[in-house]
């Protein structure tokens, strides 16, 4: 409490900004063997069956009602709680706050009976490993990759979501609303949330445009005219009206595109979505019938040596190699942003005599490419006003 207390009486206005920003990520170590504290307590809890004295009939229950959380928190906490126990290594780095909370969340969700006898041998590494990202999405991609080969060196094969559980209802609700929900694979899952996300990002362009129409330059997130919630729900109506043009012969259906990575040994065994899902070739292989392939070649994992193409001429073989190298965007802030979705920039400005190679170019967002710019003049950037705000889904 002391250390609360005295973290509650930091003047903030007078900490330079260096102080300030080692001040946050110290609040969230703090949090994290706060975490730590209580999910021991939480097992403990848990194990004696103390939640069942009032007559409650789950222990997520009645830790989700008298502590105020969703049942989705509840149980969350508690499956942390729970592995945490037989995580030695993992439960002593989280309480000196040296993992976060979903780092931790990646590590429990990785280990299953089947394979636990391999993560205690792995453990430590595991962590390492999972520390080192400044990604919590290259954890996770690492983390799959661990359990497909962990799965395999038990001689079982790893679950992945059986194709004949996906489902999706469409249903007159409320005053003749109508009420979606569903689930997909991982492959046409992503698909359907890319369009999605395209879609989405032209909506919101269109309200930027109308925010600046009646508010000028000065328009901020609050005059959008809609909500990120509303915008979405427009977006799945404007793919039906894409659908409907597509049978009328108006538009083109897409094909999927698979990349065969050659060579290097690990990237030889890499099977994943462009957004980092890890997915089985099994999965992969009924696609084959309906997609383009191309084919990259690596010499080094930093030099793509062949693209292959496709059947159709596959153009911007050079921008394409720098994709599937980089994969993200290169900003040494650990930037996530997916390669599809970058600018290929210069490292030495084409101005100055730079090469347009692929040694010479790197994957960035437009954030990021337009920070480099600022940085290169020497003044402090501020922030394009066309980055989406936080999901006010509310």
């Amino acid at each position: 409490m002391r250390q609360l207390e005295e973290l509650e009486r930091v003047d903030l206005s007078a900490l330079d900004d260096d102080q300030l920003h080692r001040l946050v990520v110290s609040d969230f170590e703090l949090e994290s063997r706060l975490a730590s504290i209580r999910a021991a307590h939480l097992a403990e809890w848990d194990t004696r069956r103390v939640w069942a004295t009032d007559g409650s009939r789950a222990s997520w229950a009645r830790l989700g009602r008298e502590c105020s959380l969703s049942e989705k928190h509840a149980k969350s906490e508690l499956h942390r709680a729970r592995w945490l126990r037989s995580m030695p290594a993992t439960r002593a780095a989280f309480g000196e706050g040296k993992l976060s909370v979903d780092q931790v969340n990646l590590l429990t969700k990785v280990l299953a009976p089947a394979i636990e006898e391999v993560f205690v041998r792995d453990e430590q590494q595991l962590i390492d490993d999972v520390v080192r990202p400044h990604r919590v999405s290259e954890a996770q991609r690492m983390l799959d990759y661990w359990k497909d080969a962990a799965f395999g060196e038990v001689g079982r094969d790893r679950p992945f979501f059986n194709p004949d559980g996906r489902h999706w209802t469409a249903v007159r609700g409320f005053q003749d609303s109508v009420e979606i929900s569903g689930r997909l694979d991982p492959i046409d899952g992503t698909e359907y949330l890319n369009e999605l996300k395209a879609l989405e990002q032209l909506e919101y362009e269109r309200d930027w445009a109308a925010a600046r129409e009646e508010h000028g330059d000065g328009a901020w997130p609050g005059d959008l005219p809609r909500t990120a919630a509303q915008r979405r729900a427009d977006a799945q109506v404007q793919m039906a009206r894409n659908s409907r043009a597509c049978r009328q012969g108006r538009y083109r259906q897409p094909r999927p595109l698979l990349t065969v990575h050659v060579g290097l040994g690990t990237l030889a065994r890499m099977c994943e979505l462009a957004d980092g899902t890890v997915v089985s070739p099994g999965q992969v292989f009924p696609k084959l019938f309906e997609a383009d392939i191309e084919r990259i070649v690596f010499a080094s994992p930093s030099e793509v040596i062949d693209v292959g193409v496709r059947e159709r001429f596959f153009t911007g073989a050079l921008r394409r190699a720098i994709e599937v190298r980089d994969r993200h965007c290169t900003d040494e802030s650990g930037c996530g942003v997916v390669a599809e979705d970058c600018q290929i920039d210069h490292d030495l400005e084409y101005c100055e005599g730079g090469l347009t190679t692929q040694a010479n170019g790197r994957c960035r967002c437009a954030f990021h490419n337009l920070l480099k710019e600022h940085r290169r003049h020497k003044h402090k950037p501020r922030p394009p006003d066309d980055l989406p705000p936080p999901d006010d889904t509310s």
